[in-house]
């Protein structure tokens, strides 16, 4: 009996229940079909967005090329929820001046049809360029020329050598130089444009490669924004080169040694034409004018792509000859 009571609760509880369950479910349908309605009418909202400008021809500046831009969105819900769903600082496009037919209004302030920002906005919200409206018909900015100035270009490198190879010679950059724009007082302290540093490891080969320049940080510009830049390799050996030691102002002198060992390190395509007579030993003659019983001696010359690893002696006896 007890059971059979608690069961009939149990039917009369969900029976209560179903109405209520019936009123929700119509009211969650009506009012989506009310937002469905609402959100498919036309809505006219005034809003604001930034534009920029870009591709600014090289030789040309613009001191503020971002600008406030007013207009009017005549587009429905959905768009307009998506607008609104837009922050501020993300509401920005940028107008490409390549792209554009600007005209100069007078002096240096130059204009182009406020369609082309329209069309801008309305690809970012993906509606009809009809929808948009800017408040003005010409957008307005103002250009002026840049100065101009040539200098030369320095390569940046950190190249790791395999074991016993080297650059050969220097470098070349093609262009070597290069025309760079911007204002005076910039150009003023610019007196040559590195590239970017190039990394390469365990190098044994020569090679081209095309490197950027470094333009700091946008405050010049260039219509040349990369060169290419050939390095020489080459394998080098290790060697040693008796120069001899000698003065040329008339005095007759014996030196001991009578000769400087030169260690270095010489490319491969040079080393059957390295010879003695590329090095120069200079004697300091102040200390021989003193009759010091040691001279100093170093070396003041050597051929081309030689690198000089070390030099002995540093000092040397001489008897005079009568």
């Amino acid at each position: 009996m007890v059971k059979e009571i608690k069961q009939l609760k149990s039917e009369i509880k969900q029976a209560d229940k179903r109405p209520v369950l019936t009123f929700l479910l119509f009211l969650v349908l009506s009012a989506g079909l009310w937002l469905l309605i609402k959100l498919s009418e036309d809505y006219t909202t005034q809003t604001t967005f930034r534009m920029t400008l870009g591709n600014v021809p090289t030789d040309q500046w613009i001191a503020t090329p971002e600008q406030s831009v007013k207009m009017s969105l005549n587009i429905d819900g959905f768009h307009t929820l998506r607008h609104s769903m837009i922050r501020d600082a993300k509401r920005t496009i940028e107008i490409s001046l390549d792209e554009v037919p600007y005209r100069l209004e007078g002096g240096t302030t130059y204009s182009f049809s406020s369609q082309y920002v329209a069309e801008k906005v309305a690809q970012r919200l993906d509606v009809s360029a009809s929808d948009v409206t800017v408040n003005d018909a010409k957008i307005y900015f103002n250009m002026e020329p840049l100065q101009s100035k040539v200098v030369p270009v320095e390569f940046c490198s950190d190249l790791v050598m395999q074991r016993q190879y080297g650059v050969y010679g220097i470098p070349v950059l093609d262009p070597a130089t290069v025309t760079i724009y911007g204002s005076r007082a910039v150009l003023d302290t610019v007196r040559a444009v590195k590239t970017v540093r190039l990394s390469k490891t365990n190098v044994s080969e020569s090679f081209t490669e095309t490197v950027a320049l470094n333009l700091c940080d946008d405050k010049i510009h260039s219509n040349t924004p990369s060169v290419r830049v050939t390095v020489d390799v080459e394998k080098y050996t290790e060697t040693d080169v008796q120069v001899p030691i000698e003065i040329a102002d008339g005095h007759r002198v014996r030196f001991f040694p009578e000769t400087m060992t030169v260690k270095c390190l010489v490319a491969i395509r040079d080393y059957a034409n390295l010879t003695p007579e590329g090095f120069r030993v200079a004697v300091d003659t102040a200390q021989f004018n003193a009759r010091k019983p040691l001279l100093d001696v170093k070396l003041v010359a050597c051929p081309n792509g030689v690198q000089v690893l070390e030099t002995r002696p540093e000092k040397v006896e001489y008897v005079i000859v009568q």
